[in-house]
């Protein structure tokens, strides 16, 4: 499932060719993806400009001239097509197109294609105001309102697994499991230690990490896994720095540890992480 980095990497390919302009045309081809299309969503939205696009957690949030919010989420295995499509989509997984409105008069109309094959992914409108599915969402990792003790006040009474907590989009939004592996990694914390057993320092150094691992992964473009690319096809490529994710039984690449990287499950989802310099 696409995470931050990659949500956010969509979000800056669509904003060009969508902000700014107006939906000139609709189309659906199914009644549904992962939830049913709102109600009048075709007519709710052509003809209208998109403000602003955004993104919150793993959401891309589009400000609308009438006052509503059109609320995206890729799911599984969801993606936008902008131009030409990619060798190895197929046709058949179309199930939204956007055509919009030219800029220049007698200029090109950008169409944008959502294609999702697992159909895990939706979009809502919401009405002004209304906040819809974000609004119990934590901070978002990269502000500034995301920091040491603001992490160290929430973490206090809870007994869960750090990586547990960190998943929880109300304790800090937008994070998913490839991320908080690493940063847990790169902060020396076992992902089993447990919540309130965090000092104020090592909440200190996992947001620095986090911040830091987030910002590199955007700039790689997000990782390429299973299904993602980003708007144009270009594919992400932060999996060929990976340190832990997917690397069970490989070496600890901490210079200073002769240990390896094991892989335990936790709540459903896999966790990398070496042994002895994570504790």
């Amino acid at each position: 499932m696409p995470e931050l980095p990659e949500v956010e990497t969509v979000k800056c390919g669509l904003a060009p060719v969508m902000e700014g302009r107006a939906f000139e045309h609709v189309r659906l081809n199914r009644a549904d993806i992962r939830f049913p299309f709102p109600y009048n969503f075709v007519e709710r939205l052509q003809g209208v400009t998109l403000e602003r696009l955004s993104r919150r957690a793993k959401f891309l949030v589009a400000e609308l001239s009438s006052g509503e919010t059109l609320l995206m989420h890729l799911g599984m295995s969801g993606s936008f097509i902008v131009g030409d499509r990619r060798a190895g989509q197929n046709p058949k997984h179309d199930h939204v197109v956007f055509t919009m409105s030219a800029i220049i008069p007698g200029a090109d109309n950008p169409r944008i294609i959502y294609n999702d094959p697992r159909r895990f992914g939706f979009m809502e409108l919401l009405e002004a105001g209304d906040l819809g599915r974000m609004v119990n969402l934590g901070p978002e990792p990269l502000s500034n309102s995301f920091n040491g003790p603001a992490l160290y006040d929430k973490l206090t009474n809870k007994k869960a697994p750090i990586k547990s907590a960190l998943l929880d989009q109300r304790v800090v939004a937008g994070l998913g499991n490839i991320y908080v592996c690493e940063a847990l990694f790169g902060a020396h914390i076992s992902p089993l230690r447990l919540s309130n057993t965090l000092s104020e320092d090592e909440c200190e150094q996992l947001c620095a990490e986090i911040k830091s691992t987030l910002k590199l992964a955007i700039k790689a473009g997000g990782s390429t896994l299973q299904d993602f690319a980003a708007v144009d096809g270009v594919l992400g490529y932060f999996q060929h720095r990976f340190k832990v994710y997917d690397h069970a039984g490989h070496d600890c690449p901490a210079k200073t540890c002769a240990g390896t990287i094991s892989r335990i499950k936790q709540s459903g989802r896999s966790s990398f992480y070496c042994d002895i310099c994570q504790k």
